[in-house]
Formats: structure tokens, C-alpha cells, sequence
């Protein structure tokens, strides 16, 4: 069993020990400058391999009352400080890595429900003269508190692991940040709160499970900027330790412009040392070999913005805000290479907005990898894409229903859909790989009276190629277990039209109306076998479900009705 509660230095006393250590511990007094305040609460997110969970370590062995680290840190930086006694192993730490928590083969309840238990059973042998009154960790944290008037202080490591691996899984999802949440918001007894993890807090939960939290990211890197990777003095100063030029090592594993500071990736640069040669020492993620699929298939131009990176020239980031922090969700150009910027893979400059491929390392690794992907699941999904938007402007509702549950089943991991706004965010999904090359598809769209369709795609002449000639304007409205037909009529009859009429637009506009169902795995069989033989491949309007034959794997079944209107 890992030690959760308190646990020890060890970790850190490897890395002081190690033949290459650079001296990051000022950042303990910026952390010690939040204890207790209301920004006590410290989300830094940054690229595979970069020096984060050296600072987990770190800051554990400073702050847990499970050790002495006194001699550790006697003559490094913080030593100097003036807050450095006061604080120094103080307090209780719950420190855990969520890789290790939530796997791919370990559901969140399953790992959470372990890792409470243990947390649990630590604490009552950390402190046997306190009678808990429950054995749950929130309320032990209180009661501990209560008796002993020590604060917590907790460092999660790789906090964003259930995004990454089980990127999918909604589910699991929304109950880990419901764990996070019960654990850490408005709770007294926490002095600090500080997580790591490569990608930021997904935006569904800044308004409501983490927006406590200070997020310090690759694009918004703030005061921490220095203390994850190498600046050039430290680089120079190592290069010169170990007999090597500054300028091989800045040309192969520079290039992370973190508002102006340029930052080294540490881990390359370690290894570079420690064999005395240059070479790729980046190391793929899973995560990047999705991406690399779509931008082999070239989605709203991607592929082709990589190359002309390739080529040196410049390419400048439009806007920053759109990005749902999560590996699933892409809605345009832009979503895929800020992606690729809290990978690691591409550098951006705050100041000019420039996005580019900072290093040699990072030039081959690029060149090296798209010669050799394939598209595979990426092209199938294109390919699905296709017939979704083929389906839609034929006014082939059942051909609608029946791609959107093979994109479902095929190409997903997906068990069900949590709320009508997850199942939106998989319709977008599904229709932004073909029609956000022709199409703005815009969310929420709103008319003039103020009214907000669920989608809206908008011709978008300048997108415009002579392989599809005809481009109506669409109207996606989204249901969860009602008549489609109650969608399509809502269009009408709140005015939706009126979008495209306002902007000027005039010609055919096709109204969908899509729903999805859950129901006994009998019903939905005879339900979509009635439908899909109801239609029998007219591609007449009309409101139809999800081929029988589609193994879904789970209870959900599709349903669609079109009809289309002139303005």
C-alpha cells in the first residue's frame, strides 16, 4: 500500500543526490506566500517529462510532517528564505499520483473508493488517541483538524490522468472532480492545494467543481514560469559542469517561450549530460498519436499548418478561449494546436500570439512521425463525417440516425451520454470533421429576439469547393427521450430561421431535430428494427432511429427528423 498520508522525502532526496540537480525550491516561497489565503489553490499544467512531479516531490518532503528534511534542504535556495523554518515539515500532506490512481483498467469509483479507504487507514495510525466519528477522509480531515490545529496541505500529481486515458468516459469523469471537489472546496482545514498535470482544468468545471483553483498553464504560465524546465543560465551552467556547448543544447531542446522566458525541456537536456551526445529523447504520448491522426488526415487544415511550421514559416494563433481542455472535444483549427502546445509539441508566444515548433528535437519527431501514421480510426471517422453531412443535406433522416450510432459504437468508447449537453458535444463532434471545412458551425446560436438553437451551420463562402456545390444553411436541434418531431417543431416555432434570415442569407434551410433514447437492450433492438424497416432506405423526411443491426454496447438508440424550409 502507498503511503498517502505524511508521506516521507525519498524522492527528493534521489534528485539532490543526483549527479545533475538544478535548484527549483523558490518556488516553495511562493507557495508558502499562499498558505491559508484565498489563492491557496495552485493548478500548474505543463508538457510530459518538464519537471512537474520533481516539484510535487519536492514540495512534499518540505511541507510533511512525516519526515525531517532539515539537512535536505540546509544551503539550497529557500534555505534562505525567511519563511523557510516556519513552514518547514509543518503540516499533514496528502499527496497521490492520479496515474496511479484511476488507470485505463481502473474505473474512478473503483480507484477512488481504494484510495479513500487507504487514506482512511493511514490517518487513524497517525493518530490513534482521536476517536473518529466517521471513517470517511473528509470527515477525519476535519476532526483532525478540530483536535490538532495542523492544516493539510494537498499535492495531487498528474491531476488531469482520467482526461487523458479514460477520455471518454464522461462518467468517470464527473465523478472525480466531484471527489476533488468535496475534498478540497470550502474546506478549513486546507492550507494548500497544489496540482500537475499536462492539460488545464476542463472548462465544464470551472464554473462549478474546481474554479477555486489558480491555473498556470503553457500559455498562461504566470510566477512559476522559471521553476518548471530549464532557463539558458541554468543550462549554461550545467553545460559547463559537463564539458558541452550551451549552443548545440539550445538549438536541440530550447524553444519554450514562457512569456519571454525561454525555457528548456529538462529532461532531454539531463539526458543529453548525462550520455554526453545529442539526440531525440522526447517521448511520444498517447495523447499525441490521436492527434497525429487527424492531422494526417488533414482536419480544417491542420496537416497543412504543420508543414508550413515545418517550413519556418509563421502562424499565428487566433484565439486561445475556445480550447474545452479536454482530447475529445475539438471544434476547430485552433483546439488541435493548443492541444499540441500543452503537449509540448508547439511553442507559444503571449506576446505576438506566434505558434511554432520550438526545437530540433521537436522538427524530427514531427517530420518522423507524420511520414509514418496512418490515418486509420481518424480516416474512418472522416469518412463517417462525410455521410453525416451527405445524409443531412439529402434529408435522409434515417441515414442520419444510422451514422451518427456508428460513429457512436465504432469510433468511441462511449457507454451512454451523461445530459443533453454531452450528446451535444458528440454531435458536434461527429459533423465538425466534413462540415467545419464548408461550414462555420456555431453553438448556441442566437437570433436577433434573443433566441438560442442548439447548432447552427452557416455556409461559409470563403471555405466554398467545387466538390460540394450545394450548401443549405442547417439547424440542429438536440432532444434527450422526446419526439423528434417536438425538436423540429421547436425550430419553427421559436423562430430559429431568423439567424440566417438577419444575416442576410437567402435560400434553403434544413431542420433537424435529433434525439437519443436509453431503454431495456429488448426494446431498443425491436424499436430500431421497426424504424429502420419503416423507411426502408427512403430518404423521404420522416423521424428514424439507429440501424437494428448496430451493436452499440450499451442502451442508447439515435433517433432524427428532417424537414427543410426557403428564407
Amino acid at each position: 500500500m502507498c503511503t498517502y498520508f505524511n508521506p516521507g522525502n525519498k524522492k527528493f532526496h534521489n534528485c539532490v543526490n543526483d549527479y545533475i540537480y538544478v535548484d527549483k525550491t523558490g518556488i516553495i516561497a511562493l507557495t508558502n506566500s499562499r498558505l491559508s489565503k484565498s489563492d491557496k489553490y495552485m493548478c500548474v499544467t505543463r508538457p510530459r517529462r518538464f519537471g512537474k512531479s520533481y516539484v510535487a516531490d519536492m514540495l512534499t518532503a518540505y511541507y510533511s510532517r512525516g519526515c525531517d528534511s532539515g539537512a535536505l534542504f540546509e544551503g539550497l535556495d529557500i534555505a534562505a528564505d525567511r519563511s523557510y523554518k516556519e513552514h518547514l515539515n509543518k503540516y499533514n500532506v496528502i499527496y497521490f499520483d492520479v496515474a496511479q490512481i484511476i488507470k485505463t483498467d481502473v474505473d474512478a469509483k473503483t480507484g477512488i473508493g481504494k484510495l479513500s479507504a487507504d487514506i482512511a487507514d493511514q490517518a487513524e495510525k497517525q493518530y490513534p488517541d482521536i476517536v473518529f466519528k466517521k471513517k470517511d477522509p473528509i470527515s477525519m480531515f476535519e476532526e483532525i483538524f478540530t483536535e490538532t490545529e495542523t492544516g493539510f496541505i494537498f499535492i495531487i500529481d498528474e491531476w488531469d490522468c482520467p482526461f487523458r486515458e479514460r477520455k471518454n468516459d464522461s462518467e468517470s469523469q464527473k465523478l472525480y472532480l466531484q471527489f476533488l471537489k468535496d475534498m478540497l472546496k470550502n474546506r478549513e482545514y486546507v492550507s494548500l492545494a497544489y496540482m500537475t498535470g499536462i492539460l488545464p482544468i476542463k472548462k465544464y468545471a470551472t464554473e462549478s467543481s474546481l474554479n477555486i483553483f489558480r491555473e498556470y498553464t503553457m500559455l498562461d504560465p504566470g510566477p512559476v514560469k522559471q521553476y518548471i524546465g530549464f532557463t539558458k543560465g541554468e543550462v549554461e551552467t550545467l553545460c559547463e559542469k559537463c564539458g558541452m556547448s550551451p549552443k548545440d543544447l539550445e538549438a536541440w531542446y530550447d524553444g519554450y517561450n514562457l512569456d519571454g522566458l525561454e525555457i528548456y525541456n529538462p529532461n532531454s537536456v539531463v539526458i543529453a549530460l548525462k550520455e554526453k551526445r545529442l539526440g531525440n529523447y522526447w517521448t511520444d504520448t498517447d495523447s499525441f498519436k490521436d492527434l497525429l491522426g487527424y492531422i494526417k488526415a488533414n482536419v480544417d487544415g491542420l496537416h497543412d499548418v504543420i508543414v508550413k511550421l515545418l517550413e519556418g514559416e509563421k502562424y499565428v494563433l487566433k484565439s486561445v478561449t475556445s480550447f474545452l481542455n479536454d482530447l475529445v472535444n475539438f471544434r476547430c483549427k485552433e483546439d488541435y494546436l493548443i492541444a499540441l502546445i500543452h503537449l509540448g509539441y508547439l511553442s507559444y508566444n503571449s506576446a505576438d500570439g506566434e505558434v511554432r515548433i520550438p526545437n530540433f528535437e521537436i522538427r524530427n519527431k514531427f517530420m518522423d512521425s507524420v511520414d509514418q501514421m496512418e490515418p486509420s480510426v481518424v480516416q474512418k471517422h472522416y469518412e463517417y463525417s462525410s455521410k453525416l453531412l451527405d445524409a443531412t443535406l439529402s434529408l435522409s433522416a434515417g441515414d442520419v440516425a444510422m451514422t451518427l450510432g456508428r460513429i457512436f459504437s465504432e469510433l468511441t468508447l462511449r457507454t451512454g451520454y451523461a445530459d443533453e449537453a454531452d450528446f451535444g458535444n458528440f454531435v458536434h463532434s461527429a459533423y465538425n470533421f466534413v462540415a467545419g471545412d464548408y461550414y462555420d458551425i456555431v453553438p448556441e446560436a442566437q437570433t436577433r429576439w434573443l433566441k438560442k438553437a442548439d447548432f447552427v451551420l452557416y455556409p461559409n463562402v470563403l471555405k466554398a469547393r467545387p466538390d460540394r456545390f450545394y450548401l443549405p444553411g442547417v439547424i440542429i436541434e438536440l432532444k434527450n427521450n422526446k419526439p423528434t418531431k417536438d425538436a423540429a417543431k421547436q425550430i419553427v416555432e421559436k423562430g430559429y430561421d431568423d439567424y440566417f434570415e438577419y444575416r442576410g442569407y437567402h435560400g434553403d434551410v434544413i431542420h433537424v431535430g435529433l434525439d437519443f433514447k436509453k431503454m431495456p437492450e429488448k426494446k431498443r433492438r425491436a424499436l430500431a428494427k421497426k424504424k429502420a424497416c419503416s423507411h426502408g432506405g427512403n430518404v423521404a423526411p420522416g423521424s428514424f432511429g439507429n440501424d437494428a443491426k448496430l451493436d452499440t454496447r450499451a442502451e442508447v438508440v439515435h433517433f432524427c427528423e428532417i424537414k427543410k424550409y426557403t428564407v
